[in-house]
């Protein structure tokens, strides 16, 4: 992307945030909008370690097992949202749009799912919550300490059997697709429901590295969060232009986790299959 444009953005995501903050706070603090999640924004150690730079990861983790109890799936997500609300914001899915996710997999009933972007590990629980109970999921984390907080959440949880962190990222030259492949078993079609919640700018290009690796199948649905905020405006433009043609597309309206100001959109996409001719 052209620095000159990144810049423009993060100026307009510091505007709308520093605006719908203010007017919080001058109307009482109705709601749960808080400066840790315009440091989130801003944050330069973000793009270069995967966390906000300020130990609210760790802090996240420590939280989850000193108050949530052991085994006890809901009751982790339950912790988690009460961290990230009140305590610190998080980077994930959160209470609003968690559903969305929750019930796209239902719908779907996948056996194999592909999350790319894991974070902490919260969109894996509701993921693990809603997908068929021989289902596995697999999430791509390109920080390493990501993927260790993630793996201590799921064990507390109980469900560390059900998902596997891969460090990576599908842009790294084939490195982690090939691992995908070679120790995973990923094959043509056999890749029934993706979820992409990592850097925005990613989401069509790694999108696009799915598609070609032949994992997809007429049917398979593909969940992206964020397209609107932080957004991912050639990932939103790349479904429209291609809908009713190679997905169909549900455009979900939102809100940024955890607050009601600022707007977002979660797009549900179900593959049709490339066109052969």
């Amino acid at each position: 992307m052209d620095p000159r444009r990144l810049f423009r953005r993060a100026l307009a995501v510091v505007g709308v945030l520093a605006g719908a903050i203010a007017i919080n706070e001058l109307a009482g603090k109705p709601l749960p909008l808080r400066w840790s999640i315009f440091r989130s924004a801003v944050g330069a150690n973000m793009a270069k370690t995967g966390q906000v730079g300020d130990g609210r990861e760790k802090a996240a983790v420590a939280y989850v097992l000193a108050n949530a109890r052991h085994g006890d799936l809901d009751d982790v997500i339950r912790v988690l949202d009460d961290f990230a609300r009140n305590r610190r914001f998080l980077m994930n899915i959160g209470d609003e749009k968690g559903p969305i996710l929750e019930r796209a997999i239902t719908r779907s009933a996948p056996k194999v799912l592909l999350e790319v972007g894991t974070y902490c590990g919260y969109s894996a629980l509701r993921t693990i919550r809603a997908m068929p109970a021989d289902a596995r999921l697999f999430s791509v984390e390109i920080s390493p300490a990501n993927a260790a907080i993630a793996r201590q959440i799921w064990e507390h949880a109980g469900v560390a059997r059900r998902v596997t962190a891969i460090v990576g990222m599908l842009g790294d030259s084939g490195k982690t697709i090939d691992t995908l492949r070679r120790d995973y078993g990923f094959a043509d079609g056999t890749v029934d429901f993706v979820f992409l919640d990592h850097t925005k700018s990613a989401y069509l290009p790694d999108l696009q590295r799915i598609i070609e690796t032949g994992w997809l199948h007429p049917g398979t649905v593909v969940v992206a969060d964020n397209v609107k905020w932080p957004g991912a405006p050639d990932y939103l433009a790349y479904m429209r232009a291609n809908e009713a043609s190679l997905w169909q597309t549900i455009e979900h309206e939102a809100h940024v986790e955890y607050q009601k100001l600022v707007k977002d959109l979660v797009l549900e996409s179900d593959y049709l299959g490339a066109r052969t001719s």
